[in-house]
């Protein structure tokens, strides 16, 4: 059926036809159509129709007042969401009320904290690809912070991991499943929405016309961007984007800055899943986690400037210096960091109440909390230890206690204002003349009805008679049926109850037009009144701003300190060289899970023969939790914290990479091993000398000759080619034979001890390598039958019979040196069969060299090493 109403709502539906669309209807928002079916469907409200028979409409609604839980649980399943509005009041409107979309919500534009994490970024992200180079640019709509970064292609994916976006632009020609972009598909690349959005928001041209207009400025090269390539055509894209969902101001995105990749050690999705950084492999939680170790975090700002920091460590040695002697200040300080963690206790989200107020949306309730941010300022940096650190010192000089408006905030906001800002109350008395005058119109209005209510009570003999109100209907006289009999003439009949009668007075109606005059009056002032406040606080958007980037600072290196003493953590010694020495080093994650059990372990890893640790041991015994901890202290020294050891040197990598555990990708067509192999050649074809290297069992997903194959060659690439610092966790114990001829190769293993068929993991890190595994013990463990258990010790004897000779060395790996050079054998023969001892040994002999007497012994020997060895 078509009515004036289902045709406003049809109009508007067309020109938003790719969002479900919130249409108010009084105290409701309805959806109509397929998009009452989808709400029903998502959120699980009941799905009724508007009309009936042939010609019902699919309906469903929420309440205004409490929609905010059902536009979460619709934008995190990755829906649009347009929200329509009415216009004007209805009881004033002259036929059908106005109705526009006064925002589109989208998962990356999300401005309001109850549908925001406090401590994680809500990234809208653009990608432009031109070429083997992709554009890219991020913007927080809550905070406004604004980047942008040109990178090659090969990187894309890794950057966009560590932003992880709430949702992606991205051009509508790269969108399409058919675009060969030289990428996996997008929807491979991020969790996010991924959104195509016109060509022309791309073109560089329209896109810096846009970010112009917006900062307003001749060109970019004030912020360091304006020789930027892809990422300006995508950086307009953003805002072009956001000024069409929003229709608002975005006053608080003040600049746009470059990303500052190559001040940061980079660490691609692999390392970050493989250490857990933010997010537990199996189950993708905080908890268990490193940031879950380091959060100790008073405000929101700072939760999510420490996880940047995890995710970005430092590569310059001075800033990472300055941390250091920051979070050193404050360690060796208690009074003043437990001061200093009180105070920031205080301290709202000041960066997101600011996006609030820059994008127009802020509420009285926003602006109190502004105040008590500002009100906090003094006493966080009158905690500051500032004279034993200039970073702290720096920052104690950007937190601006704004005194002129604090003073405007404390004068002009209520102490508990309304959320609404049409109801009133939300401005103090005394701050605004006429605003009081009215106020007390309206008081004394109602202090009349009261003594009005007494005077009838005492004029009509009715003890019962009460002067009530509500909004259809207004003041009224209420009367109970017992009492009818007596009404005075004069009372003009209202309204019929059940067991009341109400009525109404021309000397009540005359109150009732002032009183209400007055509070409508003092409504609408109040509220203009509140916009004057709230500008003017947007005045200083920039000023804010500093200053929560600043107690976020502050707040992240008073956790790093909290945890430094908590955990009796070490400040590192963090330089340019290539050494790295941990004395009693801990897992930062494990040895909180456990505690007093953890066993610390040493590490030397240099240029002086120690550049490949090749580490062997017992399934369950520790080998992945000792290159994990050592990745993870070196992290730490570069974020600039302390770390979990007696005594560390760290000298500074450049990348850090961890490849550790197995997983297939089946949207991206990739087995289990493929995964190992695409994330071992990314370290293999970019780490360098100054690189750090974790490995954990490569080639186990292939079969054993395969992967002993692989894993020995990847090894002696990172050894002669790379030269990087490399931890290399294995059950082939055939690498430890690498040691024989790899000058820079050392072996070492995790120690356990026997009694009969049980075995006590010691977890302790010793010399040498081992040739045990203890796979069938832990299999035993694990609940396998007995007859399984005992049937592969004899599988197990048979195989070592074969591969094994009589020094208990494998047989199919042989070596010789290499003729061309005295320091690097290569000779490495796999599957065929072994030469003759005494072959080998007369390889290695140099006649020339010899004297007569010498050859004459050394014959003797051959003989009796060929008599000993038999035919070969």
């Amino acid at each position: 059926m078509t009515t004036p109403i289902m045709e406003q709502y049809s109009r508007i539906k067309e020109a938003h036809p790719d969002a479900l669309l919130f249409f108010r209807l009084g105290d409701f928002y309805e959806m109509f159509y397929e998009d009452a079916k989808t709400a029903a469907r998502v959120l699980n409200i009941t799905l009724t129709s508007r009309f009936k028979g042939e010609k019902a409409v699919p309906m469903a609604g929420v309440p205004h007042h409490s929609c905010n839980g059902y536009l979460a649980r619709l934008l995190r399943a990755g829906f649009r969401v347009a929200i329509c509005e009415q216009m004007g009041d209805p009881s004033e409107a002259k036929g059908l009320v106005d109705r526009e979309v006064v925002r589109v919500m989208t998962p990356g534009t999300l401005t309001e904290g109850n549908l925001l994490e406090d401590k994680v970024h809500n990234y809208l992200a653009a990608l432009h690809v031109k070429g083997k180079q992709a554009g890219l640019a991020w913007v927080e709509l809550s905070t406004g912070e604004f980047r942008v970064a040109d990178l090659p292609l090969r990187g894309l994916a890794d950057e966009l991991a560590r932003i992880d976006p709430a949702e992606c632009l991205v051009p509508e020609s790269q969108a399409g499943p058919d675009a060969d972009l030289g990428l996996p598909p997008l929807r491979t690349l991020v969790r996010a929405r991924v959104t195509p959005v016109p060509d022309w928001q791309f073109e560089r041209r329209a896109a810096l016309k846009v970010l112009l207009e917006h900062f307003g400025v001749h060109d970019l090269s004030g912020f360091g961007v304006d020789d930027a390539g892809p990422a300006v055509a995508a950086a307009g894209a953003v805002l072009e984007y956001l000024k069409a969902t929003q229709k608002t101001q975005l006053r608080h995105i003040t600049r746009i800055a470059p990303d500052r990749r190559e001040a940061c050690v980079l660490l691609d999705r692999a390392t970050r899943a493989s250490l857990e950084l933010t997010r537990t492999i199996r189950e993708g939680k905080t908890e268990g986690t490193l940031l879950w170790v380091l959060d100790r975090t008073r405000t929101a700002m700072g939760g999510r400037m420490l996880r940047d920091w995890v995710t970005m460590p430092l590569r310059d040695v001075a800033e990472i210096r300055a941390r250091q002697q920051a979070v050193s200040a404050l360690v060796e300080d208690p009074a003043r960091r437990a001061k200093a963690a009180e105070a920031l206790a205080l301290v709202p989200d000041l960066e997101r109440l600011t996006g609030r107020i820059g994008s127009g949306r802020a509420n009285a309730r926003d602006l109190l909390s502004v105040r008590q941010a500002l009100e906090a300022i003094p006493e966080v940096r009158a905690a500051l230890p500032r004279e034993a650190s200039p970073h702290l010192q720096r920052l104690h000089d950007l937190l601006d206690p704004m005194d002129a408006v604090l003073d405007v905030l404390v004068r002009a906001i209520a102490d508990e204002p309304p959320v609404t800002l049409q109801e009133g109350g939300i401005l103090r008395e005394g701050f605004h003349g006429e605003l009081d005058a009215i106020r007390r119109l309206g008081r004394e209005g109602k202090d009349w009805m009261a003594s009005f209510q007494a005077r009838e009570i005492e004029r009509t003999g009715i003890g019962s008679l009460k002067v009530g109100y509500n909004h259809v209907f207004g003041y009224y006289i209420e009367i109970t049926q017992s009492n009818l009999d007596k009404v005075p003439t004069n009372y003009e009949r209202k309204q019929t109850m059940k067991n009341a009668e109400r009525f109404v007075t021309p000397e009540l109606r005359e109150y009732e037009a002032k009183i209400l005059s007055a509070d409508e009056r003092a409504c609408d002032l109040e509220y203009r009144l509140f916009l004057e406040v709230r500008d003017r606080v947007a005045q200083e958007i920039p000023r804010l701003l500093a200053s929560g980037a600043a107690l976020a600072a502050v707040d992240s290196l008073l956790s790093l300190a909290v945890v430094a003493v908590e955990g009796r953590y070490v400040r590192p010694e963090v330089d340019d060289g290539r050494t790295l020495r941990i004395e009693e080093g801990r897992h930062p994650v494990l040895e909180k899970v456990i505690e007093d059990r953890f066993v610390p372990n040493d590490l030397l890893l240099d240029d002086a023969g120690n550049r490949v640790m090749v580490v062997t041991g017992p399934n369950m015994a520790g080998k992945s939790t000792y290159i994990r901890q050592a990745a993870l202290i070196v992290l730490l020294a570069q974020i600039g914290s302390f770390v979990p050891a007696k005594a560390a040197r760290v000298g500074v990598a450049d990348r850090i990479f961890a490849r550790v555990g197995a997983a297939d990708e089946l949207a991206r067509g990739h087995s289990t091993f493929m995964v190992e192999m695409t994330e071992t050649a990314n370290i293999l074809n970019n780490a360098t000398d100054r690189s750090l290297v974790i490995l954990d069992e490569i080639g186990r997903g292939t079969s054993t000759f395969d992967g002993l194959s692989i894993a020995w060659a990847v090894a002696e690439h990172l050894h002669d080619r790379v030269g990087a610092r490399t931890l290399f966790a294995t059950h082939y114990h055939e690498l430890t034979e690498l040691s024989l001829v790899l000058p820079g190769v050392r072996n070492c293993h995790v120690a356990v001890r026997e009694w009969g068929d049980d075995v006590v993991f010691l977890h302790r890190i010793v010399e040498g390598g081992t040739d045990k595994s203890y796979g069938i013990h832990v299999a035993r463990l694990a609940g396998l039958p007995k007859g399984v258990v005992a049937r592969a010790k004899e599988i197990l004897a048979g195989l070592e019979a074969c591969t094994l000779d009589e020094s208990d060395r494998p047989r199919f790996l042989q070596y010789a040196p290499d003729p061309r050079t005295s320091t690097q054998p290569r000779q490495l023969s796999l599957f065929a069969p072994p030469e003759h001892p005494a072959v080998v040994a007369l390889r290695a002999l140099d006649p020339e060299q010899l004297t007569p007497m010498q050859a004459l012994v050394k014959l003797q020997e051959l003989e009796d090493l060929a008599r000993k060895a038999g035919p070969g």
